[in-house]
């Protein structure tokens, strides 16, 4: 096949597409591009919600997405290009970084649907579009029922059922495939026509949808790092909100540690447009105080109440006007709405509960999709470890009495202890105050690496390799032999940072991180 001057194409549109029970062909690019002058673009359309606005507020949106990619993309090459229309964006970026603009894409909010096409020019006839067509599909359809479906824009002598037939017929006639089938193919071939520039689609995904990062406003998302907590983060991202997080510390630097990796998995895979800040809070002593002042049927609200108050004094310093929660109507005592009006007593300012109607199901099927699950089913949860015969309809009157027995001053010093930095250092963080020694040269005869990562493959090394995947570290890591050294690795060199520090805390073990150089 030869394919001269063709440019590798990805659609976003905005309009709610049809899903077809079919398979789409994924042609080889190294069979495409065949010259060097070749190169990678992507035309990005927005969310619906978008288009509908008026005409400033979609052209702050679009502003905003744009310097949202700007932000991405250009720290993968200096060579990918960024241009912006009134109602689309688009990208061109050099082939060898085609799978790792086209994984950003697909998780930016503001994006809907990701078509994926080969781009010709100048296909000014039919005749032209048929060959064309045919040699691109020849492979992919060998053998197989195929169909044709067509798009055209633009003034042409000819309209898209036309197209369907002359191209399905020559298809058939000049390839392998077995027949048409308009009914149930194997395999659609799609191609849409917009004046002369011809687009032949080769795959679809769904795109993250929402709005840019950025258009909403801020907030600061209370983080325990269970189910709860991280899907309302990602619901918030996802709806263009620049999501900070905000973690009370009650079981020590292990929790923390765990809170910190999957803060920086959430916003490094859908918020790394913007720098967000990662709050700790020592919250040991405000339990002990709860403790000493507070009935134990009301100790569950009332940290629930104490953790608004302390993230409403961090959320006036950082000029933020509202807060999230986890929090799922019924779903445990405190969350009644008698007990969730109780606690929202305790601030002014406005408590977002995206999850407040979602059952633990949905909200786990969520987790599994954006990939925290594994993170949640690793977390301890300290929230409950106070909680004794809890109070499922709580008195405002009596809630009043027990606030008045605790001594403020506590959560007071808890807050002007509280650490702030943005996630993006987490790992230089945790590498400057965590004493972990990273390894760059390890030594074949007496170091082993555990690849903690959660992806199938593992990395090649001179050294003894283990595929252990971070969330099955904890138990493995116990059955491992005590005498050899163990050096666990990552891709970006944060899981292994936060775990090794998580198995030195709970296991005294002496871990150590492989960074390749």
């Amino acid at each position: 096949m030869s394919v001269n001057h063709s440019e590798y194409v990805v659609f976003f549109y905005t309009s709610k597409c049809m899903w077809y029970n079919t398979v789409y062909f994924y042609t080889t690019r190294q069979s495409i591009v065949k010259n060097e002058a070749a190169t990678q673009k992507f035309i990005l359309k927005l969310f619906p919600e978008i288009m509908v606005k008026g005409s400033s507020a979609k052209k702050q949106m679009v502003n905003q997405l744009y310097q949202n990619l700007l932000a991405l993309l250009k720290p993968l090459s200096e060579e990918i290009a960024i241009k912006r229309f009134s109602d689309k964006i688009e990208v061109v970026t050099p082939i060898e970084y085609v799978d790792k603009v086209r994984e950003v894409l697909r998780h930016t909010p503001g994006i809907e649907q990701v078509l994926e096409a080969l781009q010709f020019d100048k296909m000014e006839t039919l005749d032209a579009i048929k060959v064309k067509v045919g040699e691109v599909v020849a492979d992919d359809i060998a053998g197989k029922r195929f169909v044709v479906r067509a798009k055209r824009t633009g003034s042409h002598p000819f309209n898209s059922s036309e197209m369907e037939r002359v191209i399905g017929g020559y298809t058939l006639a000049h390839t392998d495939a077995a027949k048409v089938d308009l009914h149930n193919p194997e395999v659609t071939v799609r191609v849409e026509l917009v004046n002369n520039q011809l687009n032949i689609i080769t795959a679809k995904h769904a795109g993250l949808g929402g709005f840019p990062i950025g258009t909403q406003g801020d907030i600061l998302s209370l983080m325990s790092g269970g189910f709860d907590s991280t899907v309302a983060s990602y619901l918030t991202m996802k709806r263009g909100i620049k999501t900070h997080f905000i973690f009370f510390n009650l079981g020590g630097a292990a929790h923390e540690i765990g809170v910190k990796q999957v803060a920086w998995y959430l916003w490094r895979k859908f918020g790394a447009s913007h720098r967000v800040k990662f709050v700790t809070i020592p919250f040991e002593d405000v339990v002990t105080e709860i403790f000493r002042s507070t009935h134990e049927s009301y100790m569950g609200v009332t940290l629930k109440r104490l953790m608004l108050m302390a993230a409403e004094k961090i959320a006036d310093d950082m000029e933020i006007d509202a807060l999230l929660t986890g929090e799922s109507v019924a779903q445990v005592s405190s969350q009644t709405l008698r007990n969730l009006a109780l606690i929202d007593q305790a601030t002014d300012k406005l408590v977002l509960r995206p999850l407040a109607t979602l059952n633990k199901p949905e909200i786990i099927r969520i987790a599994t999709d954006i990939g925290t699950r594994r993170f949640a089913e690793n977390m301890p949860e300290y929230c409950g470890v106070i909680s004794k015969n809890p109070i499922t309809h709580g008195s405002f009157k009596r809630m009043e009495r027990e606030a008045k027995r605790f001594d403020y001053t506590v959560l007071d010093k808890a807050v002007e202890n509280a650490k702030s930095i943005y996630v993006d250092e987490i790992v230089e963080d945790i590498t400057d105050n965590a004493p972990i020694e990273i390894i760059h040269t390890p030594d074949p005869k007496n170091d082993v690496i555990i690849d903690i990562r959660a992806e199938k493959n593992t990395i090649e090394s001179p050294c003894e390799t283990l595929k252990i995947p971070f969330y099955e570290l904890k138990t493995a890591f116990k059955k491992l032999p005590k005498e050899k050294n163990y050096l666990l690795y990552c891709d970006k060199g944060v899981m292994s940072q936060l775990h090794a520090q998580y198995l030195k805390d709970a296991e005294g073990a002496d871990v150590k991180v492989y960074r390749p150089e």
